[in-house]
């Protein structure tokens, strides 16, 4: 069951209760548009559906009905049959560029990589580990040091190294990027 579905069959309840509410003067509209989350227009808008057509007013028409951003069928199909036909086993990357070079493609890079992928013509790539994984920090100080150095003219016509040592335990950021 889908969220749309789940708040297709709330809304009516929680609307009827507010409504009525609303009709013996007990909420005012923002106030009922507020607990329903939603703007005072929509709650407006809402009532007078109630009132014309009853709870058949409230359902959301957008539901069972395909988005009008939707590609249509055909085009991914003839876009799977030509990768099937013409070039399997190729990357995606240089599948995306012949499709659009020499065959017209206009979708996304994105957009191709997973419907191959829905198709089952290309595997998804394995996950990367993370970035700077934290660690737990050593339970004593003096366990886990961290030197850096550098080399700077501190004084001119000098060049002096400078050294930092910092323990885990006393600089808990340090260690971890922050």
């Amino acid at each position: 069951m889908t969220r749309a579905t789940v708040r297709q069959e709330v809304r009516p309840m929680r609307f009827e209760e507010l409504y009525e509410r609303r009709q013996r003067r007990e909420l005012t509209i923002v106030e009922a548009a507020d607990i329903l989350g939603v703007t005072e227009r929509t709650f407006r808008r809402w009532s007078a559906r109630y009132e014309a057509e009853g709870l058949a007013g409230l359902e959301d028409r957008r539901i069972g009905q395909a988005s009008a951003r939707a590609v249509p069928v055909d085009e991914v199909l003839q876009m799977v049959t030509l990768y099937e036909t013409c070039y399997t086993g190729w990357t995606v990357k240089h599948f995306h560029e012949r499709w659009h070079y020499e065959h017209g493609g206009a979708r996304s890079y994105t957009w191709t990589k997973n419907r191959l992928q829905r198709a089952g013509h290309v595997a998804r790539a394995p996950r990367r580990g993370a970035h700077r994984k934290k660690r737990p920090r050593k339970p004593l100080p003096g366990m886990m040091l961290h030197q850096d150095g550098s080399t700077h003219e501190w004084v001119s016509n000098c060049q002096w190294d400078l050294i930092v040592t910092l323990d885990d335990e006393q600089f808990p950021g340090a260690a971890r990027g922050y």
